[in-house]
């Protein structure tokens, strides 16, 4: 029986975690399928073995980010600003991730309808529907633009390098100053605030 440890250690696991770190640095159609087998200690052959395409092999990674953003995050619509706050904190942390999302939204957009995203895009703003039946937000939106204009705010800084940093300094880097770590919270706060403006709950 497969433990959890050598579930983690098999090819299968190796190649994603390899092929997520490949596609957040160059995208879909730079990334190198030999150079994911390589960081994989493994073949081309047997990355192909069990993801038929490259775009496929990035759909799977995509769908694992989607559920690990979902779960961190955690929407609550009658608390937009507190969701808004937890993404801002999730992409600030994991940079990497937000790229590898956007590069998905510039490279596949239009040319197929994906599943995944649609599904929880459909959950996400039924549950938004759902709170505004409830009296908990202005039912004068349409759910799908309050998601989207959340979403939007709350990522506004994700991949912005504060004034005088390299964006891709890691995020205990940037802080180690207290100079650094006021701009950052300051953002957070903008963005917290921005979104209770927008989307306060509705007076009963």
């Amino acid at each position: 029986m497969m433990t959890s440890a050598s579930r983690a250690d098999s090819p299968r696991e190796r190649i994603l975690e390899a092929a997520k770190t490949e596609f957040a640095l160059h995208g879909i159609a730079g990334a190198r399928v030999d150079q994911i087998a390589k960081s994989a200690r493994t073949s081309k052959e047997r990355v192909y073995a069990y993801f038929h395409s490259k775009t496929e092999l990035y759909r799977i990674v995509a769908t694992q980010e989607m559920e690990a953003i979902a779960a961190a995050t955690r929407l609550d619509p009658t608390d937009l600003p507190g969701y808004a706050g937890r993404v801002h904190d999730y992409f600030t942390a994991h940079r990497d991730n937000l790229r590898l999302m956007r590069w998905g939204q510039l490279e596949l957009l239009g040319n197929s309808s994906d599943e995944v995203v649609d599904a929880m895009t459909a959950r996400k703003t039924e549950q938004i529907r759902r709170a505004q039946l409830d009296g908990h937000l202005d039912p004068d939106w349409d759910p799908l633009d309050i998601l989207t204009f959340v979403s939007q705010l709350a990522t506004a800084w994700a991949d912005q390098a504060p004034p005088g940093r390299p964006l891709n300094e890691t995020p205990d880097e940037a802080s180690a100053g207290v100079a650094q770590a006021a701009f950052l919270s300051a953002r957070r706060a903008a963005i917290v605030a921005a979104v209770e403006k927008l989307f306060p709950a509705a007076q009963s």
